[in-house]
């Protein structure tokens, strides 16, 4: 069988080993740069998902990742930022790895040759018809993704494959496909240089653009960011003292006043609102910071966020 096209060698890299240091850097720089290009021919695709994860959400499902080896643990580093991101419920996105948490360090072998684990896995972790499921799998042939796949799929879930392989098994049983073409590796099958760099690309896409839509983001401040240390902190009183147009000492006050709830700190000083107004607002409106703002004083409205 021919290989997949993450699995042949690449002409432009041939020598490799010959090369100087720079020319080396060179080389792999210019197969990198091919990467952003191959993941915007896919945004229609991307759009749809997004789309998808955030009906999802609205409706108290859940966004699920699953992946082997590279695809796995950049799929754990996407959802284990949302929380300290986003604000988000550590259950809200998560991400299944082929072998568990030993496999975020090491190899487990043969963890991602069952489909039936694949399956088990995401039964496991409780999925329902409401949630999206995201396989990720740079060649499209996973066994222990496409298992998660199906059994998704069967379970009335969205299913999305994310591979580098346009015409792979995964791409053709997920309901929506992303596949930007990488082409070979600078090295061959070495799938975590430009498949890994445009899964982790793609996974910025999805989670980034569905959170802005749930109203986690106003205008491009991290509203709903944790602040769990005196860095962020300090940086969450710039973003209060930029978004709402206000000396720095008057955002540190409303901070201390919200006791260190950003959303709400904001609300309180872009329309005037009380302290638990402004939280009643932000629960009325499901966390979207621009919504819970526009609101009438007094009134608490069930609003939609906007998708």
């Amino acid at each position: 069988m021919k290989p997949a096209r993450t699995e042949q060698r690449n002409p432009r890299s041939r020598g490799l080993d010959r090369k100087s240091t720079l020319e080396i850097l060179r080389a792999l720089n210019s197969e990198d740069a091919r990467v952003a290009l191959s993941v915007r021919r896919e945004l229609p695709q991307i759009a749809r998902t997004v789309d998808a994860i955030v009906k999802s959400l609205q409706r108290g499902g859940t966004l699920f990742y699953v992946g082997a080896g590279t695809s796995g643990r950049l799929a754990i580093v996407d959802a284990s930022e949302c929380p300290p991101t986003f604000g988000t419920p550590p259950k809200m996105v998560q991400a299944i790895i082929a072998g568990g948490e030993r496999a975020l360090r090491h190899a487990v072998e043969g963890a991602e040759d069952s489909s039936a684990n694949g399956a088990r896995d995401l039964r496991r972790a409780g999925m329902s018809r409401r949630d999206v499921v995201v396989g990720l799998a740079a060649s499209g042939t996973t066994p222990y993704v496409l298992g998660a796949i199906e059994f998704a799929r069967k379970r009335g879930a969205v299913t999305v494959g994310v591979t580098s392989n346009p015409r792979s098994p995964l791409a053709r049983r997920s309901q929506i496909a992303i596949a930007p073409d990488t082409g070979p590796e600078a090295i061959a099958g070495s799938t975590r240089l430009k498949a890994g760099t445009a899964q982790k690309m793609v996974l910025n896409l999805l989670s980034t653009a569905a959170m802005v839509q749930l109203g986690r983001v106003y205008e491009n401040w991290m509203v709903h960011m944790a602040l769990t240390n005196q860095k962020l902190r300090r940086r969450g009183a710039r973003i209060l003292e930029e978004a709402a147009s206000v000396s720095l000492s008057a955002a540190e006050h409303a901070l201390r006043q919200a006791k260190h709830d950003l959303p709400a700190a904001l609300v309180i000083l872009k329309s005037g609102a009380s302290l638990r107004e402004a939280r009643q607002r932000l629960e009325a409106s499901h966390g979207s910071v621009r919504l819970a703002i526009e609101m009438k004083r007094g009134r608490r409205v069930g609003a939609k966020v906007r998708s």
